[in-house]
């Protein structure tokens, strides 16, 4: 895990890789790298290295990437991102039968939406989202909404759909609860959604002087899906 000994996570990683069919691309801005608490790492030593591939980078072109653009154009590829064109992952997993290739943007939520909508390669796959009441367990980051879900927790609740085998979920959760625990336990505080603190007036900081930030704030009081 690359963590010192006192708060090494090696006991709480699976012995062996996770044997799975399906095949993880994660995008990462490059801002993630240098997140001393991020989950990628933890997800990868979790599965075998040609089923969890690392790209990171804000823009991907055909030329570049040719590999990347190759699985993007696969007919069974899938990429994890909501928004309206996207299907139930559990609706699509029924269906599916042969193996698949998920693409997961690994950044904030700004960040993602920019990877996304600025590189019209990750439009081509089949865009799907998670239907789950599942709140996250990454308590020492603070999150949009109660059931935004960092990158491990979406791969593993994806996974253990597409695999079709609930203790994936589990598995690959076991040591970011373990990481959780152990900053909590060394002066971590936990961190509420944005939108707890919003409706339960625990907010502090400034609001927005920008209208459209100002406008997303007010929908996550009201209840209303952004």
């Amino acid at each position: 895990c690359s963590r010192p000994q006192k708060v090494c996570l090696c006991p709480f990683l699976p012995v062996h890789p996770l044997k799975v069919s399906t095949c993880l691309y994660i995008i990462q801005h490059p801002a993630e790298e240098s997140r001393v608490l991020r989950t990628v790492p933890l997800l990868a030593a979790c599965l075998p290295p040609d089923k969890c591939k690392i790209l990171v980078g804000r823009r991907f072109s055909e030329d570049r990437y040719p590999e990347l653009a190759s699985v993007c154009r696969n007919p069974n590829t899938l990429i994890l991102y909501p928004g309206a064109e996207a299907t139930n992952l559990e609706e699509v997993a029924v269906m599916s039968s042969s193996p698949s290739v998920m693409i997961i943007i690994d950044g904030t939520w700004s960040q993602a939406k920019d990877i996304f909508y600025k590189n019209s390669l990750f439009r081509l796959p089949r865009q799907v989202q998670l239907k789950t009441n599942y709140s996250s367990q990454y308590v020492i980051r603070t999150q949009p909404t109660n059931t935004c879900l960092s990158t491990l927790e979406c791969a593993a609740v994806a996974l253990s759909i597409m695999e079709k085998n609930k203790s994936i979920q589990e598995t690959i959760l076991h040591p970011l609860q373990a990481l959780c625990s152990f900053q909590l336990q060394h002066g971590a505080q936990i961190h509420h959604s944005k939108e707890h603190l919003l409706k339960n007036g625990l907010y502090d900081k400034p609001m927005p002087k920008n209208k459209r930030k100002l406008r997303r704030m007010e929908l996550l009081v009201n209840n209303v899906k952004i």
